[in-house]
């Protein structure tokens, strides 16, 4: 390498070395738009956006997606953004307005899993270039309702038990002498500690006893659902004909018992004639019981008359330590809407 390369190599390295200083007191990404890896647009001559959202234009209630976000320049090329886009643009080139779902800084969208919240809305949010007030798209995200929704009122596990203590190793016996003409026995080991037993492990919860009003959406094919149990209310829609619902009633699995401790090593006889004895080892503490399964939850469900062909579109689960628990009670009754 002749001088000029070495120069042009120290330069290289030097601003390197700035770039990535400046990213630790800045941030990685202004390191990654002065290496030319990302974008961003402020200074962009930017004249249109358009939006999408991936993995489906649509959402359902308790998920997310994220955006992917193009950009037009005034010569006509057209940017993307980085992420699932596949792009350079970094998403803190826009301000995201929104209602009823969030956007996180990353391009990610979430809708609220409670359905009160965006039945009957149209979700959407606005987008603008940041340094372009004029450049900006509203982007409406239809709800729908054809999940395999989950309500969870299952009970906690058990804690473990805590693990014995290993015991402590004895001590070695101290050496005699094997000197023909000064013999001395030597010492005994002494005898390792026992290890000590390991704690049961605690009883899970029982599953809730669980309270559910069902009911059909005046005009409209689709489920309202409100189960109540110890940990509060949730709320579902469901679409009659693609959807369902699973309520989760559960004991909790016992934990598990904890290890008991090992005993200790005796300590080895020590030289001499004749040699000392070994001393013996420990015995190893006992493992721990595990705990009982919580008992399973029961169920009650009010099903009003319009609803009631669609009662397959709701599944029960409250086992026991995989025992099943008692089948849910159905009532046909009016159940007026829940919301």
């Amino acid at each position: 390498m002749n001088n000029l390369d070495s120069n042009r190599f120290a330069i290289l390295i030097s601003s390197v070395s700035i770039l990535l200083l400046a990213g630790t007191l800045g941030g990685c990404g202004s390191v990654e738009v002065a290496l030319g890896m990302r974008t961003r647009l402020d200074k962009l001559p930017v004249t249109a956006l358009s939006a999408r959202l991936l993995p489906a234009p649509s959402m359902v209630p308790g998920t997310s997606a994220k955006f992917v976000i193009t950009v037009t320049t005034a010569d006509g090329k057209q940017l993307t953004t980085e992420g699932v886009g596949h792009g350079t643009v970094l998403f803190d080139s826009f301000t995201f307005v929104t209602d009823v779902v969030t956007v996180k800084g990353n391009g990610v969208v979430s809708l609220p899993a409670d359905p009160r919240l965006s039945d009957a809305e149209m979700p959407h949010v606005r987008i603008t270039v940041i340094g372009h007030p004029d450049v900006s798209a509203r982007f409406d995200i239809p709800v729908r309702y054809d999940a395999a929704f989950v309500a969870q009122f299952s009970g906690q596990p058990g804690f473990p038990g805590f693990d014995g203590q290993n015991g402590l190793d004895g001590s070695s016996g101290s050496d005699g002498s094997l000197d023909p003409n000064k013999l001395s026995a030597g010492g005994n080991g002494s005898d390792g500690s026992n290890g000590t037993d390991g704690d049961d492990g605690k009883p899970g919860q029982p599953g809730d006893a669980v309270r559910l009003w069902v009911t059909l959406m005046p005009e409209r094919s689709l489920l309202q659902v409100k189960a109540s149990g110890r940990s509060g209310d949730q709320f579902f829609i469901v679409d009659s004909s693609a959807g369902s619902l699973t309520i989760k009633a559960d004991g909790g699995a016992g934990g598990r018992g904890g290890s008991g401790g090992k005993g200790g090593r005796g300590g080895s006889g020590g030289s001499g004639w004749p040699p000392g004895m070994s001393g013996l080892a420990g015995r190893d503490g006992s493992d721990g019981r595990s705990g009982s399964d919580g008992a399973a939850g029961t169920f009650i469900v009010s099903v009003d008359p319009r609803a009631q062909p669609y009662l397959d579109r709701l599944h029960f689960s409250n086992t026991s330590g995989g025992r099943s628990g008692s089948p849910p009670d159905i009532r046909i009754e009016s159940v007026p809407p829940i919301w």
